[in-house]
Formats: C-alpha cells, sequence, structure tokens
C-alpha cells in the first residue's frame, strides 16, 4: 500500500506559516541585516530566521528526520529528509521585489514526496503530495487543483527563465537561445515562480543551468502533480542533477534536444539522432 504523508503536508503547511509571519514582518524592515554568502550571493537576517524556526519544530515533532537547509546545510541521517529554501528570491526580497517564497519538501528514499511553496506577498501557496495532486490557494480547504498546458509544439510554447547570465557562465548561451528563438514566448518569471506558472498551464516550459537540491525538491513534486516533468539537463528525472528543465510532458523531448547533453560513448555519432529527429530541432532558427 502507498505511504499516506497527509500528517506530514499539514505539517509543512504548519511550517509555511510560521514562515509566512517572519519573512512577512521583516519584508522591505529598514532594519533589515543583508550579507554576503562565499558565494557573494546575499542572505538575510530573514533567511536565518525561517530556518531556524523550521528546524526547531521538526527537532521538536520530527526528531528522527534528517534536515537540509540553504543556510545551515544538512543535519542527521534518515530516509526521511526535509529540505527546506527559507527565502527562494532574496534577491527580489532585498530589492522590495514580492515575488519570493518559502519552499519546503520532503524527500524519502531519494524521491520528493510532498512539497510547499509558500509566497506570502503573492497571497498564494501550492502544494502536492504523492498521489494527490497538485494544488494552489490561501489553504487547504480553499484549493483548485493545478494542471500543466497541452501545448505540443515549441513554436506554440512559453519558456521562462531566471536570467542569461548563468547559461552563459557555463557556455550554454547559443543553446539556450536556439530554445528562445524556436519558442513563441519567453519571460524571465524566475525562481519558483517559472515553475509554480508552468503548474498551472500558464507556462510550458521552464529550464536553469545551475540550481541546489533545496532550490528544485518542492518545485519538482508540485509539477509532476500537475502532470508535468521535471528533470535535469541530462534528461534524468527528479531535483538532484544541479540544473533543471520542467515542461508539461508533452515538449520535454524537444527542449532536450536543444538543452540536453548527449551521453558519452566512444563513437558520438553513434548516439546521435539523425535528421528529421528530434535532436534535429536544434539545427533550426526560427525568423
Amino acid at each position: 500500500m502507498p505511504t499516506d504523508y497527509t500528517d506530514d503536508l499539514r505539517l509543512a503547511h504548519v511550517l509555511a506559516d510560521d514562515a509566512d509571519s517572519i519573512t512577512e514582518s521583516r519584508f522591505k524592515s529598514l532594519d533589515l541585516h543583508v550579507m554576503s554568502k562565499p558565494d557573494l550571493s546575499p542572505v538575510t537576517d530573514a533567511d536565518q530566521a525561517v530556518e531556524e524556526s523550521i528546524r526547531r519544530t521538526l527537532s521538536r515533532v520530527r526528531s528522527r528526520d534528517a534536515i537540509t537547509g540553504e543556510e545551515q546545510g544538512s543535519t542527521g541521517h534518515s530516509q526521511r529528509r526535509w529540505v527546506i529554501d527559507p527565502i527562494d528570491g532574496t534577491k527580489n526580497f532585498v530589492r522590495g521585489v514580492p515575488v519570493w517564497a518559502t519552499l519546503i519538501s520532503l524527500v524519502v528514499d531519494d524521491e520528493v514526496v510532498l512539497g510547499v511553496v509558500s509566497a506570502p506577498m503573492l497571497q498564494r501557496r501550492w502544494w502536492a503530495s504523492t498521489g494527490n495532486g497538485a494544488w494552489t490557494g490561501r489553504s487547504l480547504l480553499k484549493a483548485t487543483r493545478c494542471q500543466v498546458s497541452d501545448v505540443r509544439r515549441l513554436e506554440d510554447a512559453s519558456l521562462s527563465y531566471s536570467s542569461l547570465s548563468g547559461w552563459e557562465e557555463r557556455d550554454r548561451l547559443d543553446d539556450f537561445e536556439s530554445l528562445m528563438r524556436r519558442c513563441w514566448r519567453t519571460r524571465a518569471y524566475g525562481d519558483f515562480w517559472s515553475y509554480m506558472l508552468l503548474a498551472e498551464g500558464a507556462v510550458d516550459l521552464a529550464a536553469e543551468p545551475d540550481l541546489e537540491v533545496y532550490d528544485m525538491a518542492a518545485l519538482d513534486v508540485i509539477v509532476r502533480e500537475a502532470g508535468g516533468r521535471f528533470g535535469s539537463l541530462d534528461g534524468s528525472d527528479g531535483p538532484f542533477g544541479g540544473n533543471a528543465l520542467a515542461s508539461n510532458g508533452h515538449l520535454h523531448e524537444a527542449a532536450l534536444a536543444f538543452l540536453g547533453s548527449l551521453p558519452d560513448d566512444d563513437d558520438p555519432d553513434s548516439q546521435r539522432p539523425g535528421p528529421g529527429s528530434v535532436s534535429d530541432l536544434r539545427l533550426h532558427r526560427r525568423d
């Protein structure tokens, strides 16, 4: 019988409620303390307070579970691991842009089984658990089911991303620009927002070249339960590959033809599809 994660999902909502109370009180605060981490990305006292609050609660009510958080790393050893991004979109938070969220997920035996994304300034929350669909609303009792789009051609697709600089840093900008030119519409909604719009059917593709598991775990299960596909640029599924490609499912292979990596082989040409195949799409650009 499949495991029931209802109690864990309810707990995740409680954790998100507590996180929202902290982040809302610190957003646009004049005494917000902003620091630089070793990778020069910003972290605020709100990021730290949210993760500390979530860890305190989990240590009390799920003491046997392990935790991975953006600010304090990994603690504990268990088949059950909570994965936390206290504020996804910290740069937005710092600049007063209201598009940021707390991401909370539970990974069991290397599979994300539930996720909650809470964006209090948008007055929106998204959540999902394995086998129970993806939902959005202000509470468990006031929710609408999420469903990805049915768009089946790149020429009709809307693509979202965070920035072009990451693709350039990894020498993949030409590939990404080729995909952008093929798609009907592109917008940099960024961070969690790209993937939640995808789960709702408003966006058809989302991709980023460099992410951590805490950036992706909650998004993964929500996209999948909405009927989409979430994976890495190497074609593998799940949020563990260090980058992301999410789609409505129909467009996944076509997008991988632009962004994906061919498998290593002594004869690379033997792995490359011939003319007219999906991978041949990367050779053609829209006028």
